[in-house]
């Protein structure tokens, strides 16, 4: 029996629409061709000296307690731009936020945040909660970019909650997105997370 199609012709979906969906992110991703899995992924992590790390740990220990984080702009403004600038920074590479992005009617929206050098590049979605959902947005805002000339052959990106940050990785060739079965939480896993994201722009 074969299933119905979850997207409808002549429809027009952002990247937003695939978090409200309700649907599995597999059957979601097989409607672009995609095969989704989940494994522990063994992510490129830098190995320089990483400056001013120890302030920003303590930044964020010091804030955490004294702020509501019960938004998703408050999560953004508190916990991840603060880590992204700094990776960005690092890497002296341009962190656009909101970066529009059109590839078809069904693939276009905003990335919440993107980063891009010319060894790999970085999508970070931010959510206030739901980190299956945001995933499968997430993989979506990976796809798109995917369909784009001249990029690296596997992407990279994370889904977050502020606290708590997933990556994931898709592989052109194989048609293949994988969801880690770990996870990376702040502010304990700050430098393992910094050495990650700079590991893929390196």
């Amino acid at each position: 029996m074969t299933k119905p199609k979850i997207l409808q012709e002549g429809n027009s979906y952002t990247f937003r629409s695939y978090f409200e969906l309700p649907n599995d992110t597999d059957e979601v991703l097989a409607e672009f061709g995609y095969r989704f899995e989940r494994q522990r992924l063994q992510l490129p992590k830098t190995t320089r000296q990483i400056d001013r790390l120890v302030e920003l740990q303590q930044q964020l220990e010091e804030t955490i307690p004294f702020v509501s984080l019960n938004s998703e702009a408050a999560k953004r403004e508190i916990l991840i731009a603060p880590v992204l600038t700094r990776v960005a920074v690092m890497c002296r590479r341009l962190l656009r936020i909101e970066y529009p992005l059109k590839v078809s009617e069904q693939l276009q929206g905003n990335l919440d945040y993107f980063m891009q050098s010319d060894q790999g590049l970085i999508v970070v979605e931010a959510k206030r909660d739901d980190l299956t959902r945001g995933f499968t947005q997430l993989a979506v805002e990976l796809i798109a970019l995917a369909m784009l000339e001249e990029l690296p052959e596997v992407l990279y990106g994370a889904v977050t909650i502020g606290e708590v940050w997933v990556f994931g990785k898709l592989e052109r060739s194989s048609g293949i997105i994988v969801r880690d079965i770990g996870s990376y939480s702040l502010p304990d896993d700050l430098v393992e997370l910094v050495r990650i994201l700079v590991g893929i722009l390196e």
